[in-house]
C-alpha cells in the first residue's frame, strides 16, 4: 500500500469544515490541525475540530493547535465578521455536541506549522479551508519554509464570479484579505477552488441527503446533524437547493486531482482596500495585466466522483 500524503489542515471549524476534516483524515496522514479566526466564536471552532476528530475515531492522534484568533489587521476590539447564521450558533447546525476529550495541543499553531515543514521538507502539504492568517504569519515569521512546501490547496475567492460574503468577495479572502495576499504571492505552488466550484459542483440536494441518510452510518448522520441550518440559509438566502461543501471539495480535489478535470494557471491577486470589493480575488484569465502567472485556478470538477468520495468517507465511519 502507498504511503499516504502529509498534511497540514488550517480551518475555521465549522459546518463543511467537519466533513473535510473527515475527508483528510480519510485520504490522508493528517500531521496536525490548525485553527484561525472565522466561522464563528474562536474556542467553538477549536472544540468543533476536537469534536470532529473523535467522531472519525481518531481521539488523541491528530493534535489541534490554536492559530491567530483575529485577521492580520483586526485591531482593538473590532471582531471580524462571524457567520452563525449559515452555520449555527455552536458551528454545528445547532447540534450542540457533548464536549470531545481531547484537548488542544500546547504552542502556537504557527510555530506547529514551520517545525513540521522542516521536519518533513517536500512533504508536507497544506489544505486551507480558513481564512489565510495562520499562512501568511508563518511565511512571514519563517520564509525559509516556502520551497520546502510542496503544494498549497486554498478554498478561497472566486474565479469572476459572485461571492458568497459580500456580492464581490468570498468569505475567507474577505475576512483576511492583507493575508490572502501575502499567501498569494509567497511563490508557493498552489491551486485555488473558488466558491463558484462549489455553487456548480458540490451542491448536495433533497436526493443527494437521501442517499447519505441510506448509509445508516455514524458518519452520515454527523453529515445530517452539521448541515441542518445551512440548508435552509441557503435556501433562503444564496437561492441554492441544498447544501454547499466548498472545503470537502478542496480536500477531495487534494486527495485525488483525478476528479478535477479543468484547471488553468493564472496570475491571481486580491483587493485589500476597495469600497465595495474588499476581498475581491482577480483572476486575469485574459492575462491583461501581463503579470506572473502564480496560481494554479480549478475550473472543472468531476461531481459524480466527488459525491462518491463524500460517500465513501461517511459510510467508513461506523
Amino acid at each position: 500500500m502507498m504511503e499516504k500524503k502529509r498534511v497540514i489542515i488550517d480551518t475555521d471549524t465549522a459546518g463543511d469544515d467537519t466533513i473535510s476534516i473527515l475527508t483528510a483524515l480519510h485520504y490522508f496522514q493528517v500531521e496536525g490541525i490548525m485553527i484561525t479566526g472565522g466561522n464563528v466564536q474562536f474556542d467553538q471552532q477549536v472544540e468543533n475540530a476536537l469534536y470532529t476528530i473523535q467522531v472519525a475515531g481518531k481521539s488523541g492522534q491528530v493534535p489541534v493547535y490554536k492559530g491567530y484568533e483575529r485577521p492580520l489587521m483586526g485591531l482593538g476590539e473590532k471582531q471580524h465578521r462571524t457567520v452563525e447564521d449559515v452555520h449555527g450558533k455552536d458551528g454545528m447546525g445547532d447540534s450542540f455536541f457533548e464536549k470531545a476529550i481531547q484537548r488542544p495541543s500546547e504552542g502556537h499553531a504557527v510555530d506547529f506549522l514551520i517545525e513540521t515543514v522542516h521536519k518533513y521538507p517536500g512533504e508536507i502539504h497544506l489544505l486551507a479551508i480558513a481564512p489565510l492568517t495562520n499562512i501568511a504569519m508563518a511565511i512571514k515569521k519563517d520564509p525559509t519554509i516556502i520551497p520546502k512546501i510542496p503544494h498549497l490547496y486554498i478554498m478561497g475567492g472566486t474565479n469572476n464570479a459572485l461571492g458568497n460574503i459580500t456580492p464581490s468577495a468570498e468569505y475567507n479572502f474577505y475576512v483576511d484579505p492583507e493575508a490572502a495576499k501575502i499567501v498569494l504571492h509567497s511563490g508557493i505552488p498552489m491551486t485555488m477552488v473558488g466558491w463558484e466550484m462549489c455553487t456548480e459542483y458540490s451542491i448536495m440536494d433533497d436526493n443527494d441527503h437521501e442517499d447519505i441518510d441510506l448509509l445508516a452510518t455514524k458518519g452520515a448522520q454527523f453529515f445530517k446533524d452539521v448541515n441542518k441550518v445551512v440548508m435552509k440559509f441557503n435556501k433562503s438566502v444564496h437561492k441554492l437547493n441544498g447544501t454547499t461543501h466548498p472545503d470537502t471539495l478542496l480536500a477531495a480535489i487534494a486527495a485525488n486531482e483525478n476528479i478535477m478535470t479543468r484547471s488553468n494557471v493564472y496570475h491571481v491577486d486580491v483587493e485589500t482596500v476597495g469600497e465595495l470589493t474588499r476581498g475581491y480575488s482577480l483572476v486575469d484569465i485574459n492575462n491583461r495585466l501581463d503579470r506572473k502567472k502564480n496560481v494554479r485556478v480549478c475550473e472543472e470538477i468531476d461531481r459524480k466522483a466527488f459525491k462518491e468520495m463524500l460517500l465513501d468517507v461517511l459510510r467508513s465511519i461506523k
